[in-house]
């Protein structure tokens, strides 16, 4: 019906938008032309909340600067503190995959606001002679500075959930590595019995590898603080006032929380996406390591009775509609399948990246979906990793020390006294016979017994000290 649309129009000319819609006709366009993911802008609040943040930003710079009234500024202001807070998400209906290199997203943000201004100073959605998208919301601003530092706002925003979720599984392995610290079992290369270690520290050693993914994203970070706020069309900063720039970023840094600060050569920063593909392989590389790790639980607990079985995965689902009783590791092969789809990912953030073409990169959009699923998906299968399935693995603490007694591998403690030939040779008639390398080492009187209980022993080969002798 009739009082159901307002007509809006464009250099396009006009169309028929919802009349409770927010948004306007450029959003309305978009979303006739770009349908290709189902992922909209929306399901991302700190997109959203990103936007509205350079936004005010730019509107408080131009209302000191006097370009706009107190009048329109409060009310844009307003606006954008809502939007910041969670409200008016569903007013962000665009595909991320969208034509325009980002200009779709900006007008997007530009209308919301626009429309909620309005409606704050008692006007009705539509009625840009009074508050505008363009000659207002985006005074002094263009597609090309506004998404792309919003961009950087949203990628900190998600990748310190990560880093959060990351800290809460090393804590996971710190614990077991606790728990563990006594368990001493075989450690292997190239799946070979290699020497003997303890399950606590192969667990710690896994915590170190995580804790070290934390610090490189907080490089990462680092790196999106730097942003061309202010550079307009191709970084030149063409319509702008000349003190705009300093004093939005001065606006975003307060806004936001985080110390942003002006790109050193914002016509470079316009066009450069090399940052995104940095942060990409920061993003690839925790992926990476977690994959390894979640091989290795994998591995570590397989069988239960022809496998590893050194340790146990908690069950969390029956893992086979033929097959009774099986159990599946189910949540480290989750982890193992998010740390595929990241790694595409990062290639679809190298191509984009390298597709861009003299002063702008119109494949944005790309890089922020691609980002975006890899760091939202993998935050939350870390998460899963550390709840669902290492705080709840269990040693088979007599299996792994019986594995250290009867492997061939402690033969190597005996090379700086006997020399490796002779190590060789036993631990081949040990491979030969099924002997102990102990058993062998006595019989050929190169080791008494004494000797050989001390120098093969499980708790110092692991690099543990031995049990204290207690009086009766």
């Amino acid at each position: 019906m009739a009082d159901e649309l307002r007509t809006e129009r464009d250099s396009l000319g006009e169309l028929a938008v919802a009349a409770h819609a927010y948004y306007g006709v450029h959003t309305a366009r978009a979303m006739a032309n770009f349908r290709v993911t189902g992922s909209v802008m929306g399901s991302y609040p700190a997109l959203i909340r990103a936007l509205a943040t350079v936004k005010q930003a730019a509107c408080q710079a131009n209302r000191d600067l006097g370009l706009l009234d107190d009048e329109r500024a409060n009310a844009i202001v307003t606006a954008c503190t809502e939007i910041r807070a969670g409200r008016l998400l569903d007013q962000f209906p665009i595909d991320l995959i969208q034509g325009g290199a980002g200009t779709s997203s900006n007008m997007n943000a530009n209308e919301v606001i626009a429309n909620r201004a309005l409606e704050i100073l008692g006007f009705d959605r539509g009625d840009y002679s009074r508050l505008g998208p363009i000659a207002h919301v985006n005074l002094g601003q263009s597609t090309n500075d506004v998404y792309p530092t919003a961009i950087k706002l949203c990628l900190i925003a998600y990748l310190r959930e990560l880093i959060d979720a990351l800290r809460g599984l090393g804590a996971s392995f710190d614990r077991k590595s606790v728990e563990f610290a006594d368990v001493i079992k075989m450690g292997r290369t190239q799946l070979q019995d290699a020497v003997p270690m303890t399950l606590g520290r192969e667990f710690g050693t896994y915590s170190t590898m995580v804790r070290e993914g934390c610090e490189r994203l907080g490089e990462g970070i680092r790196l999106l603080l730097s942003c061309n706020i202010g550079g307009t069309a191709i970084g030149t900063g063409i319509n702008g006032h000349p003190d705009y720039a300093g004093l939005a970023c001065r606006y975003l840094a307060e806004i936001s929380g985080e110390p942003m600060s002006l790109a050193a050569d914002p016509i470079a920063a316009t066009q450069d996406c090399g940052d995104f593909v940095q942060v990409s392989g920061i993003v690839k590389r925790v992926a990476v390591v977690l994959s390894k790790i979640c091989n290795d639980l994998r591995l570590l607990s397989s069988g239960p009775t022809v496998g590893l079985h050194e340790i146990n995965l908690p069950a969390v689902q029956a893992g086979s509609s033929i097959m009774p009783s099986k159990v599946n590791p189910v949540v480290p092969e989750l982890v193992n399948q998010v740390a595929f789809e990241v790694i595409g990912n990062d290639t679809t953030v190298t191509l984009a990246a390298e597709a861009g073409q003299l002063q702008l990169n119109a494949f944005e959009p790309i890089i922020v979906y691609s980002l975006l699923r890899s760091i939202t998906h993998l935050t939350a299968a870390v998460g899963t990793l550390a709840t669902d399935c290492v705080d709840g693995i269990t040693a088979n603490r007599a299996h792994l020390e019986d594995g250290v007694r009867h492997s061939v591998g402690v033969v190597t403690a005996l090379v700086p006294r006997i020399g490796y030939p002779a190590s060789a040779r036993i631990a081949a008639q040990a491979l030969a016979t099924g002997r102990s390398v102990a058993e062998i080492a006595v019989a050929e009187r190169v080791l008494d017994c004494e000797q050989a209980e001390e120098l093969l022993s499980p708790r110092r080969l692991a690099g543990l000290p031995p049990i204290a002798e207690t009086s009766s």
